[in-house]
């Protein structure tokens, strides 16, 4: 047997050593990628529930929590991490509240939150009763109509989660650099007054006008403050958004629970392509669009911002408007009951 192996050359060490550092070089970069990976959280879904929010801060999984209670309740405790996003700061004026802010306007509201596209964003709210519920909804529509598209809502907010028994808050102020967000407008969920107007005057029985308020507010018995008048879009079906809560409180249900709520929808809006949500300023009706679109699936879902107020304050047509005597004769017995 031949037992004289011939050694490898001086340039032959030197290139095979560089070969090895090759192989190092690249499997370190796909430890380095696979890392990357998994600390970078999987789609956790439109809705979370406080025990699963919970173990992702355990496991210190990359979240963006975004508080929008407002600042006294933010400096008396809020989630760790949590940026303070006061709900108000995402709306319009007072006389038309559920008027979008220019994308500009929201684009630097979601930079100075330290926002980036990708990032898994969780939205918090108070969360003590129906209507709160619409808060994280109208957020979670802003931040998906602007482009983002990681995002969930504390089902139930910080109500659920001290009812939970997790007491672990933060008291301090979270302080983040300015991220360098650029939207990319998803106008798909977006309903214009130009939009719903066109099917008021030629209606399309492939869309549905789906009224989120409750029902004295769709049969103009009463209108919101902001409103110039009472009553509903023509043509509109009726289907609150507190029907989605049947036990009260600010969570939604399980899903099984979500499907039999649904069963109640009009017959018309379950077989339409298309669905516009609206209520008195696009609060309550941001909850009809999260639980059709984000959790029970339908397709085509969309929100009308500024809904009734901004439209009575255009004089568009409009139904079940009380007639002037109605509406001075209620007013009169307003004034009596008052005194």
């Amino acid at each position: 047997m031949n037992t004289n192996l011939a050694l490898p050359t001086p340039a032959g060490r030197r290139s095979w050593r560089r070969g090895l550092a090759l192989v190092a070089a690249v499997a370190a970069l796909a430890l380095g990628r696979q890392a990357a990976a998994s600390a970078a959280p999987a789609d956790i879904g439109p809705l979370l529930q406080p025990a699963q929010l919970h173990a992702l801060l355990l496991e210190h999984v990359p979240l963006r929590i975004v508080d929008l209670r407002g600042p006294s309740a933010y400096a008396a405790g809020h989630l760790p991490g949590a940026v303070d996003a006061p709900y108000g700061s995402w709306r319009g004026p007072s006389y038309n509240p559920g008027r979008l802010l220019s994308v500009q306007a929201f684009t630097q509201r979601v930079r100075s939150l330290g926002l980036h596209a990708a990032d898994q964003v969780v939205l918090v709210s108070a969360g003590g009763n129906p209507t709160d519920f619409g808060a994280p909804a109208r957020v979670f529509w802003t931040l998906r109509w602007l482009g983002m598209s990681r995002l969930s809502i504390l089902n139930g907010g910080m109500q659920a989660w001290h009812d939970a028994g997790y007491a672990d808050l933060q008291r301090s102020n979270v302080v983040v650099a300015p991220s360098q967000f650029q939207p990319h407008l998803n106008n798909a969920l977006l309903a214009t007054r130009e939009q719903v107007l066109q099917q008021v005057r030629e209606p399309s029985a492939s869309a549905v006008l789906l009224d989120a308020r409750p029902k004295a507010f769709w049969l103009g018995k009463v209108k919101a403050p902001a409103a110039r008048a009472p009553g509903t879009l023509p043509g509109a079906l009726d289907f609150s958004n507190m029907r989605w809560f049947p036990q009260g409180g600010g969570a939604l249900p399980p899903l099984a629970e979500l499907r039999t709520i649904a069963h109640g929808l009009p017959p018309q809006q379950a077989q339409a392509q298309q669905t516009i949500s609206f209520c008195n300023t696009g609060h309550w009706a941001a909850t009809n669009w999260f639980v059709l679109s984000q959790i029970l699936h339908q397709p085509d879902v969309r929100l009308y911002p500024g809904s009734m107020v901004d439209w009575s304050r255009h004089d568009e047509p409009m139904s079940h408007v009380p007639s002037r005597a109605q509406q001075l004769w209620k007013q009169l017995r307003q004034t009596v009951q008052a005194r």
